[in-house]
């Protein structure tokens, strides 16, 4: 699977939340939860993933295609999250 991501939007998760949307393949690699994102009524299917990024529980915003998950947004997992 590739990934894909918006530069600026990377360089911007990079300086709000220090992580790298070019790190998600890791998280990916690993055991997921993936679940639609509903809260709001987007133009495409957006999904919710919270994995392990090394130690840490981490929670990507994404988009899928047949070819590629195209990431949006990486942060860490809130406390509620984590307890999935």
């Amino acid at each position: 699977m590739n990934f894909t991501w918006n530069q600026a939007k990377r360089l911007a998760n990079l300086k709000k939340h220090g992580l790298d949307l070019a790190d998600a393949s890791r998280v990916f690699a690993g055991h997921t939860l993936t679940h639609p994102d509903t809260r709001f009524p987007y133009d495409e299917a957006l999904f919710s993933t919270v994995g392990l990024l090394r130690v840490e529980v981490e929670v990507i915003a994404h988009t899928e295609t047949e070819d590629a998950i195209q990431v949006i947004s990486m942060r860490k997992a809130e406390r509620h999250e984590r307890e999935y």
